[in-house]
């Protein structure tokens, strides 16, 4: 049985090695299903819905502190009512496990303000 992308930790990148292949990134993609597969899948985005801005705001600084815990890093963009965060592995130009791992945890990040 596989272990769960939410499970796991980001293992350093220092390049050098090759990026995911689009059927790769695929098979990892189907656990965090919401993600989608872009840019030749070299990348992976998703936005997520808040109810107004303070919730996406607080949802970025939670994303943030994962973020500098995982040491891994992703594009966001926000605004009123959402944020839209885009994953890819700089150091390889592409996709590595780091990134889906990051994406599982950030939709843990979601579930949980989405209760509350």
């Amino acid at each position: 049985m596989m272990e769960a992308l939410a499970d796991k930790a980001c293992t350093p990148c220092r390049g050098g090695i090759p990026p995911l292949t689009h059927e790769e990134a695929e098979r990892f993609r189907t656990q965090v299903p919401d993600w989608q597969l872009l840019d030749d899948a070299h990348r992976i985005e998703r936005t997520f819905r808040l109810r107004n801005f303070r919730e996406a705001l607080t949802f970025v600084r939670d994303i943030g502190e994962l973020a500098e815990s995982e040491g891994h890093h992703p594009d966001i963009r926000f605004g009123w009512g959402y944020a839209t965060v885009s994953l890819r592995t700089k150091k390889i130009k592409g996709l590595h496990e780091n990134d889906f791992i990051m994406a599982s945890k950030i939709d843990h990040i979601f579930a949980r303000a989405a209760e509350s």
